[in-house]
């Protein structure tokens, strides 16, 4: 299938958005390095000296653009290409870690960066077109189709049970109740925010769609959907560790954001089994990738805090490991302020 102008640019800004957001980890790990450096007190123990540094606020802005960059993606190709395209940001961060902040990347850890890009690869040959859209009513019309509108009652009604009935029992000892909060509302927020970015591009190029109560809409239901998506993120990454919540985050997000995409805005439609299926296949490569790579980064990370309990007798080390990530939890707590900056990465 041919690559339209409007899927190359998706494609440019979903890659400029990787870039721009994996650089932006590494100079934000820069600037607290040297905030804590000049000020004696770390991020991760209550300090603020980072406010002060201009090379934290650089990287503040750095991320800002790749953020923006990604939502201007979202207006010219479909979810199905830009999302996936998020995992190439942990690779930008990888290997700027390893040259510049002489963090080792494992060999397993460059297998998966290497999938990454393959999956993509694939990803991007076999994608769908963005289909015209001319208005922000056409848009309101997909969403309110029986199909899609199922979808969400269906996100609603599993989203309010997590809520009120799973998490207050068993949120802080199962992983996936607050990551499948997270990724039901998530995959929400990015059909609303395509639908606002559309009207935007529309907007600027002449056709004002400022003036339809749709799109304010939108707006709203973007605004709702982040506020409950972080709030419950950030529950996720106080309780487990990183690196069980950043792919399995990834996971959920993705699937469930592809399928309210093909749901909504038909993206399979007019595509052969053959792209379908590659496309498929390259997502669960990229998935693959991903999680090797956070694995090997984690392992990476606590080598040597696992030496040092190495003398522990096994019932310890067994309650230590307490199966919820508590014991890689107080790793993270005990190691340098990377540990803070790299909760921060797996937040994007």
């Amino acid at each position: 299938m041919g690559f339209s102008q409007d899927n190359l640019k998706g494609f440019v800004l979903a890659l400029s958005s990787s870039a721009f957001i994996g650089a932006s980890f590494i100079i934000k790990k820069k600037g607290l390095r040297r905030a804590a450096a000049a000020s004696g007190v770390r991020a991760g123990v209550g300090g603020f000296s980072y406010l002060l540094e201009p090379l934290w606020w650089l990287g503040m802005i750095t991320m800002i653009v790749g953020e923006v960059a990604n939502f201007v993606a979202y207006a010219f190709a479909p979810a199905v290409l830009v999302t996936p395209l998020g995992a190439l940001s942990i690779i930008v961060s990888a290997v700027l870690a390893h040259f510049i902040l002489n963090e080792k990347l494992h060999q397993l850890g460059i297998l998966g960066c290497v999938m990454c890009i393959a999956g993509s690869i694939v990803i991007v040959i076999h994608a769908p077109q963005e289909r015209p859209i001319t208005s922000v009513q056409e848009i309101w019309s997909m969403a309110i189709q029986p199909a899609f509108l199922l979808y969400v009652g269906s996100v609603v009604v599993l989203v309010f049970i997590m809520i009120v009935h799973f998490a207050p029992q068993c949120g802080h000892s199962n992983v996936l109740v607050f990551t499948g909060i997270c990724s039901f509302m998530g995959s929400l927020s990015v059909m609303s925010v395509k639908a606002v970015g559309t009207a935007l591009k529309l907007t600027f190029e002449g056709n004002n769609q400022l003036l339809y109560p749709e799109t304010w809409f939108f707006v709203l239901i973007v605004a709702t959907c982040v506020i409950t998506q972080m709030n419950y993120l950030n529950k996720a990454l106080d309780t487990f560790n990183t690196a069980v919540v950043s792919p399995i985050y990834y996971v959920m997000f993705t699937s469930l954001t592809i399928l309210a995409s093909v749901i909504m805005f038909k993206d399979w439609d007019g595509q052969n089994v053959g792209s379908i299926i590659s496309e498929i296949c390259g997502f669960i490569v990229v998935l693959s990738g991903t999680i090797l790579l956070h694995t090997t980064r984690d392992f990476e990370r606590s080598s040597s805090f696992r030496g040092s309990y190495a003398s522990l007798s096994p019932t310890l080390s067994a309650r230590l490991c307490n199966g919820n990530g508590e014991f890689m939890k107080h790793e993270e707590n005990l190691l340098p302020d990377e540990a803070v900056c790299f909760q921060r990465q797996e937040m994007h």
